[in-house]
């Protein structure tokens, strides 16, 4: 019983426990992108910065990370090599994309989900009222090697201060640091490379690759939504499935994995019991409960409620699958 409950105390991350980073990127003090917080709760994400404090240091297959920012602030453009998947924990968000971020756009609000297409250049920005939040699932332990910047980005940071190696390490000059002698910094995009970054339409990418809440809701009346995976709602196979539950669809039945099983409410409160104990989970908490652990989810409150649950699959992390 101790073992258990140890094990996965040491494995929940708090949402008010969140440990936030404003250097993670290049983009870090560039006008328009310098308010925003990057969070790394499993794995150790694609920040560049030596700064960032990483929750869980434990392999997953994914990793997990969360983005907030206040009203107007952005996140720049770049690109990945495997899945990056967002969903929307508070706010009001408008992502967009292509070489100048105007190839198309989509507005997501709370609880959707959007499963970016690999290889395009993408960006978001909160259009709140207020500070908003939204939880990332990154393909692969290592998360694709890092993170591709548009061209305009990285002379936009050189012109605030900011330079990046070509080892992906940042080092920011208003602080007093410089290359390394024996790092070049990181050189960006020919136009013969760029040739290989699609832009794909709206029309193109918003209906096989964002999940609208309530459309989830519906379909998890009776038993989970498989949001991502190769039967689900967005059909990939990016290295993990998503799956979506509400009160209806959470069961009695206790599971015990091979892998670990991470949730994160998005709505409502949670109680996950294990043999032994049980605890309480709240929207923006993400728990990882350990392989070989028997468990399950219930609602912890009358009242609506709803998480999502990421677990990994023997596919690897890669491109977009074009099944």
């Amino acid at each position: 019983m101790s073992n258990a409950l140890n094990e996965i105390t040491e494995r929940i991350v708090r949402y008010g426990d969140l440990l936030p980073c404003k250097t993670a990127f290049i983009d870090a003090h560039t006008p328009g992108s310098d308010q925003k917080e990057n969070f790394t709760i499993i794995g150790g994400g694609v920040s560049e910065s030596a700064d960032q404090h990483v929750h869980i240091n434990i392999p997953h297959g994914f990793n997990i990370g969360a983005a907030g920012q206040p009203p107007r602030c952005r996140n720049s453009l770049h690109s990945h090599r495997t899945a990056e998947v967002f969903f929307v924990l508070s706010g009001r968000w408008r992502f967009f994309w292509g070489r100048w971020g105007k190839a198309g756009e989509v507005v997501l609000e709370a609880g959707d989900i959007f499963n970016i297409p690999t290889g395009i250049f993408r960006g978001f920005e909160n259009i709140g009222t207020d500070y908003g939040m939204i939880m990332a699932i990154l393909g692969g332990d290592d998360a694709g090697g890092g993170v591709i910047w548009a061209p305009q980005v990285i002379e936009d940071a050189s012109n605030h201060g900011l330079v990046l190696s070509e080892k992906g390490r940042l080092y920011d000059t208003k602080r007093g640091q410089s290359l390394p002698e024996n790092e070049k910094p990181m050189p960006p995009l020919n136009d013969a490379e760029l040739q290989d970054y699609p832009e794909p339409s709206t029309s193109e990418v918003v209906p096989n690759h964002v999940a609208r809440y309530w459309d989830m809701v519906a379909l998890s009346d009776t038993s989970p939504a498989k949001v991502i995976g190769e039967t689900g709602m967005l059909r990939d196979k990016p290295g993990f499935e998503v799956e979506f539950l509400t009160r209806n669809s959470c069961g009695n039945a206790m599971e015990e994995l091979d892998r670990s099983d991470v949730i994160m409410p998005v709505r409502g409160h949670w109680k996950l019991i294990y043999k032994g104990g049980s605890l309480t989970l709240n929207p923006g908490d993400t728990v990882s409960v350990p392989s070989g652990v028997p468990h399950r989810v219930e609602p912890a409150m009358t009242g609506h409620c709803s998480l999502y649950r990421i677990r990994a699959t023997s596919d690897p992390a890669g491109p977009t699958w074009k099944g």
